[in-house]
């Protein structure tokens, strides 16, 4: 009985091999080396500080009543927290008012309470000169700030669309407050007037 007569007489015995060779011949998809993965879930602390050519320079706020404005200074209500949803895609809050960036159709920024994933997602893109450009994945359009004194619902009034994330600062904890002791009346300091010493007596170095 030849080989082939073997194996058509008993081919069950021949599906195990051949289940080994098709898993190990099976093909593995390629990681992506995409350099944006890096920041999936990653949650920054910025301000997002912006110029033009006319010397503007703001930082974009999120305000308690909703408006988002451009302030020449740093405030509270200018640090902001930035969240990647997937690779480019963030969401910009308002630490101290809760409040998530977000744009409208027109291309108005506002701050709502809620998150929207149609209006309250931006693509962050990286330029060479280490500004971002952030536009909204549904419209397309970018975060533009309006100058001042000009409505913010008119489109060619808006100023720059570039912005420099600048680290942000947690405000520090306040330290606890200090309760003196009762004095120490058999020390010859009970008062504490005399600060520990520093270092040690010369006599005493080599």
């Amino acid at each position: 009985m030849g080989w082939a007569e073997s194996g058509l007489e008993h081919p069950g015995r021949w599906v195990p091999v051949l289940a080994v060779l098709l898993g190990a011949c099976r093909a593995h998809p390629i990681p992506d080396s995409s350099p944006l993965l890096q920041f999936g879930g990653q949650v920054r602390q910025r301000y997002l500080y912006t110029d033009d050519a006319r010397a503007t320079e703001a930082h974009l706020e999120i305000r308690g009543d909703g408006t988002v404005v451009g302030a020449a200074h740093r405030s509270p209500d200018s640090l902001l927290q930035l969240k990647a949803l997937k690779p480019g895609i963030i969401q910009i809050l308002g630490v101290r008012t809760s409040r998530f960036l977000c744009q409208g159709s027109d291309g108005m920024l506002y701050g709502s309470l809620h998150f929207d994933p149609a209006a309250c997602s931006f693509r962050e893109l990286l330029l060479e000169d280490g500004y971002n450009i952030y536009q909204s994945e549904a419209h397309g359009l970018p975060v533009r700030l309006p100058p001042h004194n000009s409505p913010m619902g008119d489109p060619a009034s808006r100023g720059p669309a570039r912005f420099l994330p600048l680290p942000g600062l947690l405000p520090a904890a306040p330290e606890p407050p200090v309760i003196p002791g009762p004095p120490d009346v058999g020390s010859s300091d009970p008062l504490s007037m005399v600060g520990p010493s520093q270092g040690r007596s010369p006599s005493y170095t080599s």
